[in-house]
Formats: structure tokens, C-alpha cells, sequence
């Protein structure tokens, strides 16, 4: 494992995408504090730039590294998920521009993937983490069903987990500065 963070890490620090295995799905990664990095992104998904990805940090400690408040409510949701969770924040900070909807908001997950937190956690930067599919598409429920397209548009593909399951998205609950809550995806 630590010789697949390291190659990734080198394709991150040159602004490259990699194809990686999330907690969730496989997912295509960049550095999230790359506008460049996350415009080849949108590009290589003919996704429209308005439509926003997710961050993964590796702890709470940087997920307050890249929220200017942090709800408490937050707090108990997380410890309280039963499944990779995906909250949507105010007022976010230290990310690329390009990353961050047009309300100010941003849809971070504390990853809980021992891959994702080393390779986060040696990396030092929250990573987008956003689906491996061409917008419109549905996204791949194993490594076999990602198009040929988006394996040949990242700079490097992770060798781990090719032969594992992972179809079920997080949860996404956005929460709003006046303390509301609201379920996006269950």
C-alpha cells in the first residue's frame, strides 16, 4: 500500500488525476486546492463547472482546516453515520475556487478508508473524491465498469481493490449556519 500513496502523491503534487478506491466508490482524485487540477476533472467528465465534487480530508482536525464553522450538530452526525457520510458546509476555505458551489458551500467527507486516510493524511491536502463516470452516466459499481475513457484521461490508476463491490454512494446532509438540516441523498 505505501508504494501505491506514494505514486499517487507524486501524480497529485504535478496537478495530475488519479483513479483511486474511495470508502464508498471508485472515485477520480485530484488535489483539492488545484483550480487546474479540478478543472481536468470537469473536463475529462463533460461535467459543467457548476456542478460541485466532493472533498475527502483524512481527520476532523482538517476538515477545520477547510470550514470556517463547523455546526456541532455535525460532530454527532458523524459519530453517529452508519455509512460514509458526505456533509455539505458553509463558508469553506483553502480549497480551489472552482470546487466551491455558488452558495458558498462545500460537500466534505472525513474518508474512513484506511487507503484514503494515509494517502490524504501523508498528502497533507483534502482530494476531490467524485465518481467514476462521464456526467450522465451511472457510476461504476466495481473497477471492471469504469469507461475506457476515464481510465485513459487520469495520470494514474491506484492498483487496489480492482476486484471489490463498492456501489453504494455516501449519505449527503447539508447543513445550513442557522443549524438546518437538510437530507440530500439517504
Amino acid at each position: 500500500m505505501n508504494e501505491e500513496i506514494q505514486k499517487a502523491i507524486e501524480v497529485l503534487t504535478a496537478g495530475g488525476l488519479i483513479l483511486y478506491p474511495t470508502d464508498t466508490i471508485w472515485g477520480i482524485g485530484c488535489d483539492a486546492t488545484n483550480s487546474e487540477a479540478v478543472e481536468k476533472i470537469y473536463t475529462l467528465k463533460k461535467r459543467p463547472g457548476t456542478k460541485t465534487m466532493i472533498c475527502l480530508v483524512a481527520n476532523d482536525f482538517m476538515l477545520e482546516q477547510h470550514v470556517t464553522h463547523i455546526p456541532e450538530v455535525a460532530y454527532d452526525i458523524l459519530d453517529l453515520a452508519t455509512k460514509p457520510t458526505t456533509i455539505v458546509y458553509d463558508g469553506p476555505k483553502g480549497v480551489a475556487k472552482n470546487l466551491i458551489a455558488k452558495d458558498n458551500t462545500l460537500a466534505i467527507r472525513v474518508a474512513k478508508d484506511k487507503f484514503c486516510q494515509y494517502l490524504i493524511g501523508k498528502f497533507k491536502k483534502p482530494i476531490v473524491s467524485t465518481s467514476a463516470n462521464l456526467a450522465g452516466e451511472p457510476s461504476p459499481k466495481s473497477f471492471k465498469e469504469i469507461d475506457e475513457q476515464i481510465l485513459k484521461g487520469v495520470d494514474y490508476i491506484v492498483n487496489l481493490d480492482r476486484d471489490k463491490e463498492k456501489s453504494t454512494p455516501s449519505s449527503i446532509i447539508k447543513l445550513g449556519a442557522d443549524g438546518t438540516v437538510k437530507v440530500i441523498r439517504e
